[in-house]
């Protein structure tokens, strides 16, 4: 079964952010960041279990898969009709997004 993907607006700002940084910094491979971003919510929006869970005081569910090539996570929960996409975090940062305040 497909869900929907619904990126919540502070995933929308990280993602434009990401894009644009990526674009203007990665010129051997100016898409990679989209196409990765792209092929994750195609598998996340028909595997809602894939990645690894994260641990969250009051919200169950929440998930993040990693975008190998660039390097970048991307936080979700899963319904039983859509999957929303809380954030996309850089792997490398050493810590996550604040997701308590994304909830």
């Amino acid at each position: 079964m497909r869900r929907r993907v619904v990126v919540a607006e502070p995933a929308q700002h990280h993602i434009r952010e990401v894009d644009r940084w990526w674009r203007r910094n990665r010129l051997a491979a100016p898409n990679l960041f989209a196409q990765e971003l792209a092929a994750a919510f195609e598998t996340i929006s028909t595997h809602p279990g894939v990645g690894r869970r994260c641990a969250h005081p009051t919200q169950r569910g929440v998930r993040r898969t990693l975008l190998r090539a660039c390097r970048y996570h991307v936080y979700f929960v899963a319904t039983d009709d859509e999957v929303v996409v809380l954030a996309v975090w850089n792997a490398v940062r050493g810590s996550g997004p604040p997701l308590a305040r994304l909830l």
